[in-house]
């Protein structure tokens, strides 16, 4: 009920999507059902509930874990979202505010839903958590926040023409073909042409002669920097990614880039945590869902080897470096 009422709170639930006016009456006729005290009766001190104290103490921790001092509006709206069985969860997720909704308007100002331009904080891009003055807050989907859609990139001529590697494109392609064992890494020293034959192959998938079971595929690269910045609580970057992979699922054959793929072992794992990139990849590798193509070098790619439950979904492509006689062609373009 306060945070309805509170300048801030008003502002994330609105950037969420809520309908405060219609929450304020829900609440009100909700009070009006509580037991209330008779005229004279000596007035008792209310009592905090479990879920109340739960909020408090969810909220508390996940300050602590982030490094911060103070327990703020969104904090405890994010808390509460965290028990279901709550009144107050349940009002929240009956206007479809959600979790990340709330954790994407504090952490980065991305708002669920186009915000009112007179709103004095809310028209500069500052959220609650002091995201930079870079204009208004606009509704994202996960893919346009933490990746790049290579293909559309392909499509409208703005990436580069791949020259050479044709072997290396033949065998990811083959790969990709695959029921199984389908998610090839590319392994090569740095600067020999890793995330340009990523591109070639967003380029080489708009064409018409690709193979049967690659036709209708795009690829995207993910932002693991993007993806990383302002993850603050406990279960934040879990929350940001399986939303990539929903939003991934309505595509029809997604190819996922991972530039660098060594780093996703201890990427988003929290203080007191286990729960990585690498740790929630691992079941997309092995149910096929969709592909996985990854980046990395020969001395990282050691790294990863010694997770072998990662390396043994991965297939490794090297990329060599190019001859004389390419890089004259690479030159010249």
């Amino acid at each position: 009920y306060a945070l309805a009422h509170d300048p801030e709170g008003e502002r994330i639930l609105s950037a969420c999507g809520g309908d405060l006016p219609a929450l304020r009456r829900t609440l009100d006729e909700f009070l009006d059902t509580l037991e209330t005290f008779a005229k004279g009766e000596r007035v008792r001190e209310p009592a905090q509930t479990l879920g109340f104290r739960r909020v408090l103490q969810t909220a508390v921790l996940h300050v602590q874990s982030a490094g911060k001092d103070e327990v703020r509006s969104g904090d405890v709206l994010a808390s509460i979202l965290q028990q279901p069985k709550t009144y107050a969860a349940q009002l929240l997720e009956a206007q479809n505010i959600t979790r990340l909704d709330i954790l994407n308007y504090i952490s980065h100002g991305i708002s669920k839903v186009p915000l009112i331009t007179g709103d004095s904080e809310s028209s500069n891009g500052t959220a609650e958590s002091g995201v930079g003055q870079e204009g208004p807050a606009t509704a994202r989907n996960p893919l346009t926040a933490y990746a790049v859609n290579l293909t559309e990139q392909a499509q409208a001529g703005r990436l580069d023409p791949l020259i050479g590697r044709v072997e290396e494109l033949r065998r990811t392609m083959e790969i990709l073909c695959r029921r199984r064992k389908n998610n090839p890494v590319f392994v090569g020293d740095a600067g020999v042409g890793k995330t340009a034959l990523a591109e070639g192959l967003a380029l080489r998938l708009i064409e018409e002669d690709v193979p049967t079971r690659l036709r209708g595929a795009e690829v995207f690269a993910l932002d693991t920097a993007a993806l990383l910045a302002g993850t603050r609580f406990r279960g934040d970057f879990e929350e940001r990614f399986k939303a990539i992979i929903s939003s991934l699922s309505e595509h029809t054959m997604p190819l996922l880039f991972i530039d660098e793929v060594h780093a996703t072992v201890g990427a988003g794992a929290t203080t007191g945590g286990t729960m990585d990139l690498a740790t929630l990849i691992k079941p997309i590798l092995t149910s096929g869902e969709f592909r996985i193509i990854g980046s990395t070098t020969f001395d990282e790619f050691k790294h990863i080897e010694k997770d072998r439950a990662l390396a043994r979904r991965l297939q490794k492509v090297v990329i060599n470096e190019p001859t004389v006689e390419e890089t004259t062609k690479i030159l010249k373009g």
